[in-house]
């Protein structure tokens, strides 16, 4: 589906990250872990780029995406950005997606990889799925988890979801994980691995670092997903 639309709301969720919400059409239907391509304006030229839906197709009164502001020209353009202003979008896009269909899922995330898991996260707290969920999330710092009230909020009204944040850069108050997501923290908190479908979202490296892993665990590699972040 394409259809030009214009911002409904922009919400600063971190530092350098903002969520994007316009209107969502009633013929516009996605899954959780999808992705959509957005144009915005240039001055006369036209900026086209791909992110991933970052709210749950639960949500209809909107349709979502997230960036972290890079100091690309693209987001740039984004962070002037004002309710009321043009953009296109197309979309759905991409088998990134989880509708229910396994009993345990393993969610593996770094930094703005946390969107399409949000989404995942989001569906199935909205629609009360059995699915048992495990989020492992790495940031380098407090100040860069996305999404830390919505997803500890899911939680609390999810008793199948369960989320642990690690950082890189921890003060000293911090009573969680430090460092990068690693074998001890899987087998810890996710024991039951091996039964588990696990998706992983994020950066590049760290993508193939958790599928590294999780086939160094004997996960099939059937049973690993992965979504790619560039950083433009």
């Amino acid at each position: 589906m394409i259809f030009e639309t214009e911002v409904k709301e922009i919400i600063q969720r971190t530092y350098d990250v903002k969520s994007f919400r316009f209107p969502r059409p009633s013929s516009l239907d996605y899954e959780a872990g999808q992705f959509l391509f957005v144009t915005i304006k240039w001055k006369k030229e036209r900026l086209k780029k791909h992110f991933t839906i970052s709210s749950s197709p639960t949500e209809k009164g909107h349709i979502e995406f997230t960036k972290k502001l890079t100091g690309s020209r693209f987001s740039d353009t984004l962070n002037r950005m004002e309710v009321g202003d043009w953009a296109k979008i197309e979309a759905p896009y991409g088998n990134f997606t989880f509708k229910g269909q396994y009993g345990k899922i393993g969610l593996l995330s770094g930094g703005i990889g946390i969107t399409p898991l949000r989404s995942i996260c989001k569906f199935c707290t909205d629609k009360g799925l059995d699915t048992d969920i495990v989020l492992l999330y790495g940031n380098v710092s407090e100040s860069d988890i996305v999404f830390r009230n919505e997803l500890k909020e899911m939680q609390n009204q999810n008793e199948k979801l369960k989320v642990i944040f690690t950082l890189e850069k921890a003060e000293e108050n911090w009573s969680g994980y430090t460092g990068f997501i690693n074998i001890d923290m899987i087998e810890k908190e996710i024991p039951d691995y091996s039964e588990r479908i696990f998706y992983i979202s994020g950066p590049i490296i760290m993508v193939k670092a958790m599928e590294k892993i999780l086939l160094n665990l004997k996960v099939p590699e059937s049973q690993i997903k992965k979504d790619f972040f560039p950083g433009y």
